[in-house]
């Protein structure tokens, strides 16, 4: 039993008024008078559920200008001239001499008609997912970072990162990182934190 159907038997066969009924189950009183005038005209069938989509919509493009848009898009095109959004409102304004619709509006026309397939120039947000490893110690990152000290001195500061938990497992500063200045940091922090599975740096992914 769906809500409508309940609440109406909460009312017509049980008695409760509608205030009552409509806070019990935290539902509009409107709703539910509006429910009941449905039933008493329809029946069973007033209690379907009805779209809320409205019967016109006063911002959509009517169809003769959609007509202009396509005619106009075929003509062009078929001339050899360009034929998108901009010189086809273009062409609309010289030939109503009143508001025509925006290069927005004429897209979306020329897309519904099949005329252009959408091409998304940035990826989706969606596409995007950020990197972290399953379990810790499954992969460390290690970069250098350039430095200035407040004596002017430039410093690098070489940093592993644990890419599950985004610890910071070592951190030294160096005038210039070298090689066994890699290799030093790393073992001391393999002392603290264990080895890892791999190591991954700006340059290439060392599995360990």
């Amino acid at each position: 039993m769906d809500l409508a159907t309940f609440v109406l038997n909460e009312v017509l066969v049980e008695g409760r008024s509608v205030r009552e009924v409509a806070a019990s189950h935290d539902v509009s009183k409107t709703w539910l008078y509006e429910l009941l005038a449905r039933y008493r005209a329809e029946g069973d069938a007033g209690l379907i559920a009805r779209s809320r989509r409205p019967h016109r919509s006063p911002r959509a493009v009517p169809a003769a200008i959609e007509a202009q848009i396509v005619s106009l898009r075929k003509s062009l095109a078929e001339e050899g001239l360009d034929a998108g959004p901009h010189t086809i409102q273009f062409h609309l304004a010289k030939r109503r001499r009143r508001s025509v619709p925006s290069v927005a509006t004429i897209w979306r026309v020329l897309v519904r008609a099949g005329f252009v397939t959408p091409q998304p120039q940035k990826r989706p947000k969606a596409s995007f997912r950020r990197f972290c490893a399953e379990l810790p110690n499954e992969c460390w990152q290690a970069d250098t970072t350039h430095w200035a000290l407040a004596d002017g001195t430039d410093v690098e500061i070489l940093n592993m990162l644990d890419d599950h938990s985004r610890l910071l497992v070592a951190s030294r500063a160096f005038r210039t990182t070298k090689a066994p200045d890699v290799v030093e940091t790393f073992h001391h922090a393999v002392t603290e934190h264990g080895f890892p599975a791999a190591v991954l740096t700006d340059i290439q992914a060392v599995c360990a």
